[in-house]
């Protein structure tokens, strides 16, 4: 029985498995498809696309390997159309750059570069309070950073926070996913800033000397911390000799 008479139509031999997965791709990025959704058996969608069990699933795991689909077991068992979530792009953003061996110089220069996009935004965009929501946590970052007990874990989960918050000022959610999934690849590195007593504190400092300045929507104050964060980054990577192409950085400000 056709469940989607208007959604999918049968599919011609040759690239059959190919237009299958677009065709269910498609309906997913439109919106017919939502995440959480069982698509129909392997049997109806043979009925549906006109072809053979084995095309069907070879379309089903292109899917698959997509991160688009996910198979369940039990009683409530079938084929699910998946929610494609941040963690997902960040792993395969990371293995992209480990495999192609792009130089951690390469990454900061990029992070410099979207860290001052997002200053221009966020004090453009972002309301008064939402410019000064950055300071408190900025404070508590130093105040922890003064601290020699606090972890060098915790300290990077703060800043880890504190950066995304910033990207949230923008208003605008590809700068956020990317934030996202920039801090979540590269978590074998994340904390180095940290480690370094010196180093924590000029970090923190520097971070607070930033929310300052994005709550007093000075710009030209802005992008000058930005880029002192930037100066602290390869300070540190030429301290730890970070030269290995799986390295990788967080851009705290």
């Amino acid at each position: 029985m056709n469940l989607y008479p208007d959604l999918f139509k049968p599919v011609a031999s040759g690239r059959a498995s190919e237009e299958i997965a677009l065709q269910i791709e498609a309906a997913v990025l439109s919106g017919h498809l939502q995440a959480g959704e069982c698509l129909p058996s392997e049997r109806e969608l043979q009925q549906l696309f006109k072809t053979g069990r084995g095309v069907v699933r070879e379309a089903l795991q292109t899917l698959r390997q997509k991160g688009m689909i996910e198979v369940r077991k039990g009683a409530h068992g079938g084929t699910y159309i998946k929610q494609i979530e941040v963690a997902q792009v960040s792993e395969s953003l990371t293995l992209f750059l480990r495999q192609n061996h792009i130089a951690p110089l390469h990454i900061i220069r990029y992070r410099e570069s979207m860290d001052h996009m997002m200053a221009t935004l966020a004090l453009t965009q972002a309301d008064e309070t939402a410019r000064h929501s950055l300071q408190p946590m900025a404070e508590q970052l130093l105040k922890l950073a003064e601290d020699e007990a606090t972890s060098q874990q915790q300290l990077g989960e703060m800043d880890r926070h504190l950066n995304i918050a910033f990207a949230k000022l923008t208003d605008n959610p590809v700068f956020v996913w990317m934030t996202q999934a920039m801090q979540m690849g590269f978590s074998s590195q994340d904390y180095k800033l940290y480690e370094d007593p010196q180093l924590r504190l000029a970090t923190a400092q520097n971070w607070l000397h930033t929310a300052e300045a994005i709550a007093q929507c000075d710009l030209m104050q802005t992008h000058a911390y930005i880029s002192r964060h930037y100066l602290l980054l390869r300070e540190c990577a030429d301290t730890h000799a970070l030269t290995q192409t799986q390295s990788s950085f967080i851009h705290p400000k």
